[in-house]
């Protein structure tokens, strides 16, 4: 059918959130109507349901790949706190202006350690007990992608935990009515169908998984994204 998006494959359309000129106060906007994206669509909930299932009691760390603005780590922060489970959180992001917006974001007294750089140059001082993304391997080029389970399963003490987003149609067609009704950044409403187009599905997943040699857990979670976990 004429004017229909052709979600067989893999886009390869960049994203406006991407490109360094972008002004910094438009920045801060998208990345907070992001946030509150984040929330209404439950996009925390998969990591946190896969460390009460998994985390010990007693402590544990956690590092997240492409933080945002921290929000993942903070809900993990609450989320512990909760619970009376003691956590240190980081996280490593490329774009130096994450770090400005997650810090002014993140309350006093809640220890974060956001860290800029690239995630294939970074190595923690401490190797983390889990490392999670969320909404971040889109964003990868497939060779990319096989890269970063390698850094990932490396580095990660325990296990590790994906979550983005899966390539179909409704989310793809319904995500601009959501953000206009919402009244979010125009950036948001454009950049969020080409991360949808860039998304995954379920065989690609595998896929990669495959090509790095890694066995994983892939799911599908509400609402359209799909989980990838690994135990070691």
């Amino acid at each position: 059918m004429a004017g229909l998006a052709d979600l067989s494959r893999r886009s390869t359309a960049g994203e406006l959130m991407d490109d360094p000129a972008l002004d910094p106060a438009v920045y801060d906007r998208c990345i907070r109507d992001l946030a509150t994206l984040n929330r209404v669509t439950f996009t925390h909930r998969p990591v946190l349901r896969w460390l009460a299932a998994v985390a010990p009691d007693d402590g544990f760390s956690v590092l997240d790949v492409a933080y945002g603005d921290g929000d993942l780590l903070r809900a993990i922060s609450r989320w512990a706190a909760k619970r009376g489970v003691a956590v240190r959180l980081g996280g490593i992001d490329l774009n130096p202006r994450s770090a400005a917006a997650a810090r002014a974001a993140t309350p006093a007294g809640m220890a974060i350690d956001y860290v800029t750089g690239d995630v294939f140059d970074f190595e923690p001082e401490v190797a983390p007990d889990f490392i999670v993304t969320s909404q971040f391997t889109h964003h990868l080029d497939d060779a990319a992608l096989v890269r970063l389970l390698g850094w990932m399963d490396r580095h990660a003490r325990r296990g590790w935990f994906i979550t983005d987003l899966h390539r179909h149609a409704i989310p793809y067609y319904g995500f601009r009515y959501l953000a206009r009704l919402a009244g979010w950044h125009r950036i948001v409403a454009l950049d969020g169908t080409v991360s949808i187009a860039r998304g995954f599905t379920a065989r690609e997943w595998r896929a990669r998984l495959d090509e790095a040699g890694l066995a994983a857990r892939v799911g599908w979670r509400f609402p359209f994204r799909h989980a990838v976990a690994r135990l070691k």
